[in-house]
């Protein structure tokens, strides 16, 4: 498994954000992570990617675990958090070098190229981020995401801001890139869940109430909407 978590927790004194929830995420198939406005979800991508520490519980990444290897392990991932941290001085291309010379990356100049065609950046390419609209802003932190070619992407609201053109433009790089990565993906866009994820995690006051294919949990709920089992599932 490309991701698995085990019992993981995050207490705040006697609130448990997160509540000893386990699951695995597997190469080639997309995870929709799905909750209401503090559920979890954010605080569960945040240990995924080792920016935050669990209470309890553990997370591997691809076989590391991110508490006690977090520097192999985060070779592995490619992270959009929900409010994209950009250097707003600085232009897109010098951007993307800075990060991927981060990496250590080998042909960088070649990598930045393809990068900003892969994300649609190409006629904002030269702007500073600063200039840059929101969407434009949000396909930079997906183009520096996926610079260094990870095994595994955590997306936090990844079409926040992006325009309907932008989504569906986002949406197919997206489900592309899920073909020969693991991609977690948080999202409150129902129709964005059932166009491009293959499996469904539901999170509520910290616990999973739902792990299933998008399918199966269909099926499970007799067909219902997406959209009235997640509100059936979180009331």
């Amino acid at each position: 498994m490309s991701i698995s978590v085990k019992n993981l927790s995050k207490h705040y004194d006697k609130q448990k954000a997160v509540d000893a929830i386990s699951f695995e995420a597997k190469p080639g198939r997309i995870l929709g992570f799905l909750g209401p406005n503090g559920a979890g979800k954010s605080t569960t991508m945040r240990m995924l990617t080792g920016y935050l520490d669990p209470t309890l519980g553990e997370a591997e990444i691809c076989g590391r675990i991110i508490s006690t290897q977090a520097i192999e392990a985060k070779k592995h991932i490619g992270y959009l958090p929900e409010n994209t941290p950009l250097y707003l001085d600085m232009y897109v291309k010098e951007f993307l070098n800075f990060v991927g010379d981060a990496y250590q990356l080998s042909n960088l100049s070649a990598r930045v190229e393809e990068v900003i065609k892969q994300v649609g950046l190409t006629p904002e390419q030269h702007k500073k981020i600063g200039m840059l609209s929101k969407g434009y802003r949000q396909r930079v932190g997906l183009a520096q995401a996926i610079i260094h070619n990870p095994d595994v992407l955590i997306l936090d609201e990844p079409t926040s801001g992006l325009d309907p053109n932008q989504l569906v433009d986002i949406r197919a790089l997206i489900k592309e890139l899920g073909k020969n990565k693991t991609v977690v993906i948080s999202t409150h866009i129902m129709q964005e869940v059932e166009a491009i994820c293959d499996d469904i995690i539901i999170i509520s006051k910290g616990k999973i109430v739902a792990n299933d294919t998008l399918e199966g949990i269909k099926n499970t709920h007799q067909n219902s909407s997406l959209e009235d089992i997640f509100r059936k599932l979180t009331a």
